[in-house]
């Protein structure tokens, strides 16, 4: 913890402190509060990206997400995620639990009128395939 955060009330936790990101969400923006349920077994959204960053909770469950450039990682209930919108794209977002739904909530930072997200193209996927995290 931070020295900015060891004086909260008791109740208080920060989960996650990113000051790069104040960088990242486009002048005007307004915030939007979106909570997504994830039924058992359930892929996600197809790959696609946001207009603007993204910051979020897991509240139940698990989801297996994917950035551009990042290894997949399960995120549990309790756990914090981040994204940075604009040109990543977003692989996957899906319900790891196969007998159990799972849900987020998410805040994300976009130019008023634009969409909560733009699927990407087959062809782009393929473009940028060099950018996808790849075992080794």
């Amino acid at each position: 913890m931070s020295a900015e955060h060891t004086h909260l009330p008791p109740g208080l936790e920060v989960i996650t402190t990113r000051p790069e990101a104040a960088a990242m969400i486009p002048a005007g923006a307004e915030a939007r509060t979106v909570r997504i349920t994830l039924q058992p077994g359930d892929a996600g959204a197809p790959p696609h990206r946001h207009p603007g960053p993204i910051f979020g909770y897991v509240t139940e469950g698990e989801v297996l997400f994917e950035l551009e450039g990042q290894p997949p990682r399960v995120i549990k209930a309790g756990d914090a995620l981040f994204e940075p919108g604009g040109d990543v794209i977003h692989y996957v977002g899906a319900n790891n639990l196969p007998d159990a739904q799972s849900q987020m909530v998410v805040t994300m930072f976009a130019p008023p009128g634009t969409p909560l997200l733009t699927v990407v193209s087959a062809e782009e996927l393929a473009e940028r395939r060099h950018l996808r995290f790849t075992q080794p």
